[in-house]
């Protein structure tokens, strides 16, 4: 197929990469001459305006920072420059209501379209092993899945247009409040005398064994390699873990949802952010809880 994928960061750029090693043309676009530079090299035609490179292909593929860009870059520069035969997919972590409105827009304009954030991080992004949460139709769905395999290792269908978007921010609000909650024990236990290997040897083969603790732990160490081997640099940027939990309480709020634990997590990470450690893998919280 020919493919355009449009957004080129730390996510798309390996998943733009994947879509070529999986035998499809790819048109790349971004605002980055950099990102630009690194798809060509892997294998990607790149093009400095999204409207040429939409032109003749068979499915665009967007990751964009948020709603207001991603609705932008399909009213202005996708619907009508794309052929109505192409399907479209935003990859995108945006709110519901925004996936649904630029769905609903697609719609009318003849096209045939799909929300699947990812779950991941940028390894699973270079490595083609992303989970795929994805909202839309069943037939937007077939035609989706073929692409959206050549980069994950899981492509579910989570339901109709911007259930996608719903199951993304409900996991990462789970996945932000059990790091948070995996931190602190391993921050107790330290002071408490334990040898931290010995535990997490005992508490991942106990009832409180998670996946913060078993495939990310956030102790330097211990546990698989994991960004606190790498002094927290790489991940799941604590910016991005901040934005994913603001979605969510935003749609708690919206459905009269009472999250009490997800909003303590959004706030821990927000004074974490303001503390300046935005950039770092968002498990390294747990060195504000261990001061």
């Amino acid at each position: 197929m020919k493919i355009a994928f449009i957004g080129l960061g730390n996510m798309g750029g390996g998943m733009a990469a994947n879509l070529v090693k999986a035998g499809h043309r790819v048109n790349a676009f971004d605002l980055s001459t950099d990102a630009l530079a690194r798809a060509l090299e892997n294998g990607c035609a790149t093009f400095t305006s999204v409207r040429d490179a939409v032109d003749g292909v068979d499915a665009v593929v967007s990751m964009l920072p948020n709603g207001s860009i991603v609705d932008s870059v399909f009213e202005n520069d996708v619907l009508g420059y794309a052929p109505t035969g192409a399907v479209l997919l935003d990859c995108s972590t945006i709110d519901v209501d925004t996936a649904r409105k630029v769905t609903a827009d697609a719609v009318a304009a003849g096209y045939d379209m799909v929300d699947a954030p990812v779950s991941g991080g940028i390894a699973a992004a270079n490595g083609g092993t992303l989970t795929f949460m994805v909202g839309g139709t069943d037939t937007a769905f077939a035609r989706a899945e073929p692409i959206l395999s050549a980069m994950g290792k899981a492509v579910i269908h989570a339901g109709g247009s911007g259930a996608g978007q719903a199951a993304k921010i409900c996991n990462n609000m789970l996945l932000g409040a059990s790091m948070i909650a995996t931190c602190e024990t391993f921050a107790m236990a330290e002071k408490l005398g334990l040898d931290l290997q010995t535990f997490y040897d005992i508490s991942s083969k106990a009832s409180g064994q998670n996946w913060s603790m078993t495939s990310y732990c956030p102790v330097p160490g211990v546990g698989p390699t994991s960004p606190a081997d790498n002094d927290y640099q790489g991940g799941f940027a604590t910016a991005l873990m901040l934005k994913d939990l603001k979605l969510a309480i935003e749609a708690a709020q919206s459905v009269n949802a009472d999250v009490p634990m997800g909003a303590r997590a959004a706030e821990l990470y927000a004074q974490f952010d303001a503390d300046g450690k935005g950039g770092m893998d968002f498990s390294a919280i747990i060195q504000s809880l261990k001061n």
